[in-house]
Order: structure tokens, then sequence, then C-alpha cells
């Protein structure tokens, strides 16, 4: 079974756009508002990723580095309308897979997200 993708957006339309970008290529998902169920999801070992918009969901750094030493094999992806976060410097050099702008490139994303599934030897679709 393939590993899934986890949409973790506070706003339910980014959440439904990101979704149906990530549909469009039939990558499985699932859709998350709220940072507080996140690790539920993860501890199934179902996911190979995290779509996580940092302007609609508060994290520091701390959280995304506990994230990413307790769930190695998950990445994440970041979406946000601004360019600069100088308060999670060290989270996007050394745990954030990569950062995208608002509105999302569908086609950056499917990049980010096939380039994850290639790294894992995921099959993709």
């Amino acid at each position: 079974m393939k590993k899934k993708i986890i949409v973790l957006d506070a706003n339910q339309n980014s959440r439904e756009e990101l979704s149906d970008i990530i549909n469009s290529k039939n990558y499985p998902f699932t859709q998350s508002q709220a940072l507080s169920s996140l690790e539920d999801l993860l501890d199934s070992n179902q996911y190979v990723a995290v779509v996580l918009d940092i302007d609609s969901v508060t994290v520091d750094n701390r959280t995304i580095r506990e994230l990413a030493i307790k769930y190695p094999g998950v990445r994440f992806l970041c979406t946000s309308r601004d360019r600069f976060h100088p308060e999670l410097k060290d989270a996007i050099c050394y745990h954030i897979y990569a950062c995208l702008n608002k509105p999302v490139d569908p086609d950056e994303l499917l990049f980010w997200i096939k380039s994850i599934y290639e790294e894992e030897k995921i099959p993709d679709t």
C-alpha cells in the first residue's frame, strides 16, 4: 500500500486546493486542520509527507524539530505567503524538505511530491 500525504491547513479553502492538486495525480492523502491531530496520524506509519501551511497553523522550530526526529521517514513541505520566516530559520535549514510560496504552483508541489516518492523508492502513479 502506498504511503499517504497529510495536508495540514487550518483554512478549509486552501486545504481543499492543496488536496485537489495532490489528488490530480492520484497520490493518496488525508486532510487535517489542527496540529494536535498530526502525531496521531503519523503514529500509524502510513505517511511519507506533510504539506503544512505555516500561515494558518502555528509552529515553531522546536515543534518541527521534534516531529522530524520522531518521524524520520516523513518529509515536511511548508506553504506560506511570506518569503522569509526568521523564527523558523533552524527548522528550514535542517528539517523542512521544501518551502513553497502561496499561491502554490501545482507543478512545483507535484514536483516535490514526486521527488519524495522517488527518494523513498515508492512507485508513483
